[in-house]
């Protein structure tokens, strides 16, 4: 059995290996679009008929367009360097909810929600474009289906350490260090690199749209202020430090707008 489950794990492991579009890097995704999408865009559904969506105000149109902006960007992008039609699944959809959350996602297939509570660290339009463009590229690089798949095989490694320790007292000993190492080893640090990737992608796309890259570590320093400097240490943290952010951010600024050049983007909002 054993042997089975991990045969299986590696086959999934390998069988599973998509090519990220924008950092030509592999990943790990063994779900399709075909399964993701419509169970996202059910969930969407359903959360924006249990929340208060604004609709109409000045605030709810400059998500809308900026997010339009973005994801235009996005496809030009793809376009130009090889991947026509990889958006031909997406349904891009744009929601401004009344909640104090400082927050912000984008759900696989491009479902976006801005809550009315990230709009003070935002301030500007170009502010939403820099939460716009890291939500954006959380779908574009199958993030949400990376995470899952992950999780499968997290999973499936715990079955196995069970199925092969028969000793009750060393089960219950793998079985607690199997969870912490597994989270502390390989799940956060995960998840803090598609965080760091989101940034990467995203600050480039926004310059593509027209906005000014410079303004992303800004953002993350009202960010900062904002939490007081209270964080838990970043290898406990799904994310990257704020420091950590805005050093990349800051290096990466640069590049994006020699990246923006290329499409005949010079001039920055």
């Amino acid at each position: 059995m054993k042997k089975l489950i991990l045969t299986i794990a590696v086959f999934l492991a390998v069988a599973a290996c998509k090519t990220n579009p924008f950092t030509g890097k592999k990943m790990l995704n063994f779900y399709g679009n075909q399964q993701i999408f419509p169970m996202a865009f059910a969930q969407y559904d359903q959360f924006l008929t249990e929340n208060k969506v604004i609709t109409g105000t000045k605030d709810a149109q400059m998500i809308t367009s900026v997010g339009q902006r973005i994801a235009k960007a996005a496809e030009t992008w793809l376009n130009a360097n090889g991947h026509p039609g990889y958006l031909k699944d997406y349904k891009w959809e744009y929601n401004l909810v009344d909640d104090e959350t400082v927050n912000a996602w984008c759900m696989p297939g491009g479902k976006i929600v801005f809550y009315t509570g990230i709009l003070p660290i935002t301030q500007t339009e170009t502010g939403v474009a820099v939460v716009m463009g890291h939500e954006v590229a959380h779908a574009l690089a199958d993030h949400g289906a990376q995470r899952m798949s992950a999780g499968t095989l997290q999973q499936i490694g715990a079955v196995a350490g069970n199925v092969a320790i028969q000793d009750p007292e060393k089960r219950n000993m793998f079985n607690q260090a199997y969870g912490v190492g597994s989270q502390l080893g390989v799940m956060l640090p995960f998840s803090r690199g598609h965080e760091t990737e989101a940034d990467n992608i995203g600050l480039h796309i926004m310059a593509i749209a027209g906005y000014d890259p410079y303004e992303a570590a800004e953002l993350w320093k009202r960010m900062k202020a904002k939490s007081g400097g209270q964080a838990p240490p970043e290898f406990m943290s799904t994310h990257p430090s704020n420091d950590t952010r805005i050093n990349n951010l800051t290096a990466w600024a640069p590049l994006a707008k020699k990246e923006a050049a290329k499409f005949g983007v010079t001039s920055f909002k």
